[in-house]
């Protein structure tokens, strides 16, 4: 699948980092380094403009090393960036640890996948079809 992309930063256009990676690990695009206090939340650019296909989306996701190393993850995750947006890509980083933690330009913080997506139409009705789990909610089919 080719995607457009218009690439305003210092960077090279994000790689998968294995040929078997889902993936693509986003930079940030900083002017300086950026700090991120415990609980403190900030958006990066990354200096990319995409334009998808319809029917797909992009989505926004952690780096494990980060958030298992340092406790950086994607607050809205997975964030959505949908086929009709062309404003930049930015990643919205959370500090969950208790150390300040500091985004150097050109670091790798995100992943983003590239994915198909249905669009649905609602069809009302008066009863749902049965099934074993039925109404079963959270921790209904873990064991008591």
């Amino acid at each position: 699948m080719k995607i457009k992309v218009i690439n305003q930063s210092r960077h090279p256009l994000p790689e998968y980092q294995t040929s078997l990676s889902a993936g693509l690990d986003l930079r940030a695009n900083l002017e300086a380094p950026v700090s991120l206090k415990p609980l403190q939340r900030v958006l990066i650019p990354t200096g990319l403009f995409l334009e998808l296909p319809e029917g797909f989306e992009a989505q926004i996701r952690p780096r494990s090393g980060l958030a298992y190393k340092h406790g950086i993850t994607v607050l809205n995750s997975p964030g959505t960036i949908d086929a009709d947006y062309r404003g930049e890509v930015k990643v919205l980083l959370v500090n969950l640890s208790e150390e300040e933690f500091i985004v150097q330009d050109g670091e790798r913080v995100a992943q983003m996948i590239v994915a198909r997506h249905e669009t649905i139409r609602w069809e009302e009705t008066v009863e749902l079809s049965e099934t074993e789990r039925g109404a079963g909610g959270y921790g209904s089919t873990g064991k008591h």
